[in-house]
């Protein structure tokens, strides 16, 4: 009998009764490209008790609040993976993708697997940043990584921000790729391949459409 009550014990153990695998936090950060989110503008820096609102003003209907440390995230329904867009509590990034904002407001994606959307209110202005100013901050510190399952054609270096302008190198396994600057939807960059050798170009970094194909390579 004491054999049987230590197997059941163990195996609940083993089995995580009572706890939800979406509730516990792991570090979160684009691996690969999302091709139904392309009309987010930036991201968004939430505090750890953030309240969603239908309208952007306070008198609307409050759709869910948030509650969130770095072990444990209150709807577990949401969970980390569907709320945040960068999750890395090491760095004390906690981003959630904005698609749209004014003065006092922004209105994020607050479930990325259903594309849901609500506002939430600004307690810090410098909290959102657009694409352009998290890549050219984040960019710049840490360098890019090519997204898994991009077009093998963001592996071109180009010599002028156009598709179809001359090809003056090729990415084949990028050790490092060091951003320059942005200019519209594509970067300078200098990439060091497995030779070493240094190759400095433009890549285009987000399709037309919005897509992004390289992201801050965050460590």
């Amino acid at each position: 009998m004491k054999k049987l009550s230590l197997f059941l014990i163990t195996a609940l153990m083993f089995a995580g009764i009572g706890i939800s695998s979406e509730t516990y936090a792991k570090d979160i950060i684009p691996v690969r490209p999302n091709v139904t989110q392309t009309t987010t503008i930036g991201m968004y820096q939430v505090g750890d008790d953030v309240k969603i609102y239908k309208e952007p003003n306070e008198d609307s209907q409050i759709l869910y609040r948030v509650r969130w440390n770095n072990d444990e995230f209150f709807p577990s329904e949401i969970g980390f993976d569907n709320f945040f867009t960068v999750f890395l509590p090491k760095k004390n990034l906690a981003l959630v993708s904005v698609t749209d904002f004014n003065d006092d407001w922004v209105e994020i994606i607050y479930n990325n697997s259903t594309g849901q959307t609500g506002w939430i209110k600004k307690d810090d202005p410098y909290k959102f940043m657009t694409w352009i100013n998290f890549y050219n901050t984040y960019g710049k510190k840490y360098g890019l990584v090519l997204l898994k399952s991009a077009p093998e054609t963001c592996k071109d270096i180009k010599a002028q921000t156009e598709d179809l302008a001359k090809t003056i190198s090729t990415m084949n396994y990028p050790q490092k790729i060091n951003l320059n600057v942005i200019r519209g939807n594509w970067a300078l960059v200098s990439v060091f391949d497995l030779d070493k050798t240094p190759k400095t170009g433009y890549v285009r970094w987000r399709s037309d459409n919005g897509v992004r194909y390289f992201f801050p390579d965050i460590k």
